[in-house]
């Protein structure tokens, strides 16, 4: 087992899973930059974690910009954990909202890794795409689904091509502020929200052991080998639990 990189950055660290992931590295003795968008909260991690918070809005290339000013040079490990969500059928989604969808949890990933990947590979460095288990698929979220399984793909040549660790987080539902923020609350019975502090701690395990790719929790790769497996097998089990959640 490999031990965790000194210099992290975390995106997304004000609060969720980015902020639990914060914590855990602190408690692993990382020095850390801290990437999000609310100052108060933002300045509230870093307080309690020792990081370095940067203000920055991954929307804007701006945004982008200042980030890799700050960690060019210096960052061992790259967690993407910014995010945000929406839910509804695709036809009802506003465009603004799917640029930002694309904005936010696509392309600034793709950017920054792209801009620090010298960096990373002088530090035999490793990076961390927090995707989501919607990566497969998920019923009313569809431009989000897009944008994570765009992620996953992204992950998955980068680490054929590069010579670092690349890992890819999926979990399921989070106890996170990410479904008060989209403007839906969870409503499904199944699966049962997990901590962000679970997230955090597979993620580091992941980390540590240069795994590929981790669902959160682990049951969840049961759903995607079917989905690979028989892909319309899956959408026609996974139209049927949506239909018993609707009657519910």
């Amino acid at each position: 087992m490999r031990q965790v990189p000194r210099n992290a950055v975390v995106t997304g660290a004000s609060s969720g899973i980015g902020a639990a992931v914060a914590h855990r590295l602190a408690h692993n003795g990382c020095t850390l930059l801290l990437v999000g968008r609310d100052r108060a909260r933002l300045d509230a991690v870093a307080a309690r974690t020792g990081g370095r918070p940067v203000l920055a809005d991954l929307r804007e290339p701006a945004g982008i910009g200042a980030v890799c000013d700050a960690a060019d040079g210096w960052v061992e490990l790259l967690v993407h954990g910014a995010g945000v969500g929406a839910a509804g059928p695709l036809a009802d989604t506003p465009a603004d909202v799917i640029d930002e969808l694309l904005a936010v949890n696509l392309v600034a990933p793709v950017q920054l890794t792209r801009a620090l990947l010298p960096t990373l590979r002088a530090a035999h460095g490793h990076v961390v795409f927090v995707a989501s288990v919607a990566a497969i698929g998920v019923a009313h979220e569809a431009a989000y689904s897009a944008t994570k399984a765009g992620l996953r793909g992204f992950a998955d040549a980068l680490r054929v091509e590069s010579d670092i660790g690349v890992t890819t987080v999926l979990p399921g539902a989070v106890e996170t502020p990410y479904y008060e923020r989209r403007g839906q609350p969870y409503h499904r019975r199944f699966p049962r929200p997990v901590g962000a502090e679970r997230v955090a701690a597979a993620l580091v395990d992941a980390v540590r052991r240069n795994r590929a790719e981790v669902f959160v929790p682990r049951w969840l790769t049961v759903g995607a080998r079917v989905h690979g497996a028989a892909p319309a097998l899956f959408a026609h089990l996974s139209r049927r639990m949506d239909r018993r959640e609707q009657l519910n």
